[in-house]
């Protein structure tokens, strides 16, 4: 190669280089993060909780939901699957501010980019640490989630049950909850439900006591209530006699024996092990005494999501997330749910004591819905032909409920609801 074309080769090159130097100035220099985030420790949340902490009990539970001696007691759960180490280039952030952070995430409902102004976390490190710092609680929160595993057990619950609610023989109440979603990509209507929403549903499993016995995240909003619950684990368990109910007993001064039971809405189906209210027109006074006894105690799994909702608020938002990491936020709710319950029962929920409360007001018509995102007006399904058996049994309960097995105030709220169709067809007259 002669030297003129050495020169030129040379010259385009440093041209080339000048240029690029050029335009990475107008772009201006790249930093590895914002220069307020390297002041946490003065502008995040580490001062804000140690005020909390020691001047504000009160507070410190509305900021994470639970008290100090709870939240203690959950770090040392989880602190081993969230601990980072520090590296050369910055020091890691504590497993302490990880679980705050999540816990406020939770409560508030808040986005990334505010939390950011809240902890000087970059969104993106947000993510990341609320994601696995679910995942932890799920994991190690997985056995205050369970059914019971012997007859027992069971018997225990039905026995909570009876005292709390009068429904001898049930051992729990199901029912599903919409939580909204934002539209994920390419997915077409697989998400829309009846509500022109797109959501996932939450399909539970509650006891007497306010907490969740199974839980089933993650199905697309479009499927149907009894459909949805034909595929689920609890489903196929009850279905193949692996879920070691009770053998058939004689229920209080009543000598036929009759089974041991859950309670649904008219959306399931009914079967042996599953008591839904009468949904035909013409109903004798024993049928609507035994919708009243069975909405009562089935109105429990409600009042659960409203208090889950309440203490959890971020189920109150249309999540903007993927149907997994919604899922997974869903699912931490609901363990930290049980968690508390637990272990602080009497401070958890104020407005709703550990101790039994009547609600000798409430009433369900037959055939109702209740308002709200619980799951209902849904399309009918093979499941829901319900079977001689079924019938017969659920016939045996609504004559206990009107005869030996009658409550004080059950014909006060029958004449009640008598007393409001009467007004209500006289209006129409």
């Amino acid at each position: 190669m002669c030297s003129n074309c050495i020169k030129k080769a040379s010259a385009a090159l440093l041209l080339s280089i000048a240029l690029k130097r050029k335009k990475r100035k107008q772009k201006g220099k790249r930093i590895w993060s914002q220069l307020w985030y390297k002041k946490r420790n003065v502008l995040g949340q580490k001062k804000l909780l140690r005020e909390l902490e020691f001047t504000s009990q009160r507070d410190f539970k509305n900021y994470v939901r639970m008290d100090k001696e709870t939240f203690e007691v959950l770090l040392s759960k989880v602190a081993h699957r969230i601990n980072k180490r520090d590296t050369v280039m910055r020091k890691a952030i504590p497993a302490r501010h990880r679980l705050t952070l999540t816990l406020r995430f939770l409560a508030s409902g808040n986005s990334f980019e505010d939390l950011k102004f809240l902890t000087a976390i970059s969104p993106q490190a947000i993510g990341k640490i609320v994601s696995e710092t679910c995942d932890a609680i799920i994991e190690e929160l997985k056995d205050y989630i369970k059914l019971p595993t012997n007859e027992n057990e069971w018997k225990m619950e039905a026995n909570a049950f009876n005292q709390r609610w009068n429904f001898p023989h049930c051992i729990g109440a199901i029912d599903g909850k919409h939580v909204n979603i934002k539209k994920p990509p390419g997915s077409g209507s697989f998400y829309f439900n009846y509500k022109k929403h797109f959501s996932i549903i939450m399909m539970a499993v509650v006891n007497a006591n306010y907490e969740f016995l199974m839980v089933d995240v993650g199905a697309n909003g479009r499927a149907s209530d009894a459909g949805l619950f034909s595929q689920t684990k609890f489903f196929k368990q009850r279905k193949e006699n692996k879920l070691r109910l009770p053998k058939p007993e004689l229920l209080p001064g009543y000598n036929e024996k009759m089974p041991f039971v859950f309670v649904a809405d008219d959306a399931f189906p009914l079967m042996e092990n599953i008591m839904k209210p009468f949904s035909h027109n013409s109903l004798e006074k024993s049928d609507i005494i035994f919708n009243y006894r069975l909405s009562r105690a089935r109105g429990l799994v409600e009042n659960v999501f409203g208090i889950l909702v309440s203490r959890f608020r971020i189920l109150l938002n249309t999540l903007n997330f993927s149907p997994d990491k919604s899922t997974k936020f869903v699912l931490a709710c609901c363990y930290l749910h049980n968690f508390l319950r637990k272990s602080k029962c009497e401070t958890y929920f104020t407005a709703e004591p550990c101790s039994n409360v009547e609600t000798t007001e409430a009433f369900e018509t037959p055939g109702s819905q209740e308002k709200g995102d619980v799951l209902d007006s849904l399309s009918s399904t093979a499941i829901r032909n319900a079977s001689a058996n079924a019938k017969h049994m659920r016939n045996k309960f609504r004559i206990y409920f009107s005869s030996v097995g009658t409550v004080p105030w059950q014909d006060k709220v029958y004449n009640k609801l008598v007393n409001k169709n009467a007004n209500s067809n006289k209006q129409l007259i």
